[in-house]
């Protein structure tokens, strides 16, 4: 069974930064992209970011591109997101998962393990 799991969340105040952490217990995601997406309070889960499988293709959704950056580390599987300039909206939990494919993707179906997320929270 393949344990994906995030830390680094916390409150932290409008404009600064946190970076998160991807643990995946196995190196099956070695050859997979990686991606993190977030929840806010009575929203649905959205796409945040993704990296590919070689870390050379990113994707970022329109309102973190320029703010975060996604980045991992092949030998040890680890996904990790720097988050800059931290905005209320960015509020939520976030989730890292494994997709089932070797590319940067964007859509949620595409992933296939799941961490259960860390919660960010950006006050004023």
């Amino acid at each position: 069974q393949v344990q994906v799991i995030e830390s680094g969340g916390g409150l932290v105040q409008a404009g600064k930064s946190l970076r998160l952490s991807c643990a995946v217990s196995k190196r099956t995601s070695t050859n997979n992209g990686m991606g993190w997406f977030r929840q806010a309070p009575g929203k649905e889960r959205e796409f945040v970011a993704s990296i590919s499988w070689n870390g050379g293709t990113t994707n970022y959704s329109d309102t973190v591109k320029g703010r975060f950056t996604i980045s991992r580390d092949r030998s040890t599987g680890a996904a990790f997101l720097q988050m800059n300039n931290l905005r209320l909206e960015d509020t939520g939990v976030y989730y890292c998962a494994v997709s089932r494919l070797a590319a940067a993707t964007t859509a949620g179906n595409t992933y296939q393990y799941w961490g259960r997320g860390t919660q960010v929270t950006v006050s004023s």
